[in-house]
């Protein structure tokens, strides 16, 4: 079924999407995520040297049938969580005009919600949108403008599907794009919804004993081809973030070339780990023992990503969304 996400907001503005909806009530906040539109990972092939731009994009889990949407069943993830138990109603708006059931625990700060609304889905995600505002990075401490909504997301944004926005694929514009696209560069678009589980830290030792969460990948034939072609020519391909990477090593051929792809993956990339399709990435600076820093240490090496870290620390570099990336090569 397709998940919806429910983040509070007493604290924090929470990791956030496009239309993800934030509402107080009673003395603490609750954030809706709802579906951010799906964010197209970019797979640069260059013909002529290595990719020098700063971009990554991501996408976020969306996973629901067209029954469980018209339950209005959503998990969410709520805090102080303590506060929130089963059978409890949250209201929300200051007329009440929204009000949820919490009917099943999922982890320690997640919940399941049914949203008791007597409209057509469409009215009930027209009332979310109403009610909500964008949640913008928790470090950002200021008030969430209109212009967010279209900030902080990457220009390329289609499907809906999402539930935070992307990284580094916000560094791209159109006119940077165009640039690429006269010096040779081609595109090859890749559709993964990622999951909050993404960047939920590490806390086992054993890194092959971390679970990773389930996320949908579409990964289209056209895809493949301008892929597995700019391999066949020697080329280089370039993979524009960390859910980028994860969405084409999930989808390796025997041969080594990119497969289309239209399912699940739980794929967890950390060392060793042999990369089979991208030969760079482009990536912003991330949190520590994060999945993300994982996978950038497995395919840079530890040595070579500790010092890029110090020194973008050294230089004052801006990390996490709305920061800074690198070219690895």
């Amino acid at each position: 079924m397709q998940k919806y996400l429910l983040q509070n907001l007493s604290n924090h503005q929470g990791l956030g999407t496009m239309t993800n909806q934030a509402i107080k009530r009673l003395g603490f906040a609750c954030k809706y995520m709802y579906p951010n539109q799906t964010i197209k990972k970019r797979i640069l092939e260059d013909y002529e040297k290595p990719l020098n731009t700063r971009a990554t994009t991501v996408q976020w889990l969306n996973r629901q049938t067209k029954d469980v949407a018209e339950q209005r069943l959503w998990d969410v993830l709520v805090d102080p969580a303590r506060k929130i138990r089963i059978g409890n109603k949250l209201y929300f708006g200051d007329d009440d005009s929204l009000v949820a059931e919490v009917i099943d625990n999922t982890t320690s700060r997640g919940r399941t919600l049914r949203f008791l609304y007597d409209g057509s889905y469409e009215e009930f995600r027209n009332k979310l949108t109403e009610l909500g505002e964008t949640p913008i990075p928790k470090y950002i401490s200021r008030d969430v403008t209109p212009e967010d909504a279209e900030r902080y997301q990457t220009i390329y944004a289609k499907e809906e599907g999402s539930v935070a926005a992307p990284t580094a694929g916000l560094h791209f514009s159109k006119h940077l794009l165009k640039k690429l696209e006269i010096k040779g560069v081609n595109f090859a678009e890749v559709t993964l919804h990622v999951g909050l589980g993404t960047f939920n830290p590490v806390e086992v030792e054993d890194l092959s004993k971390h679970k990773m969460d389930s996320e949908e990948l579409k990964i289209t034939q056209e895809a493949c081809d301008v892929v597995n072609n700019a391999k066949l020519n020697k080329k280089r391909v370039c993979a524009v973030g960390t859910t980028s990477m994860r969405a084409i090593e999930s989808a390796v051929s025997s041969q080594r070339t990119l497969n289309p792809f239209d399912g699940w993956t739980n794929k967890f990339i950390f060392p060793p780990h042999d990369f089979s399709i991208a030969d760079c990435m482009i990536t912003n600076f991330h949190t520590p023992k994060s999945t993300l820093l994982m996978m950038i240490s497995a395919f840079c090496g530890h040595d070579l990503m500790k010092r890029a870290y110090e020194e973008a620390i050294k230089e004052e570099y801006k990390f996490y969304s709305y920061g800074d990336a690198m070219l690895i090569l």
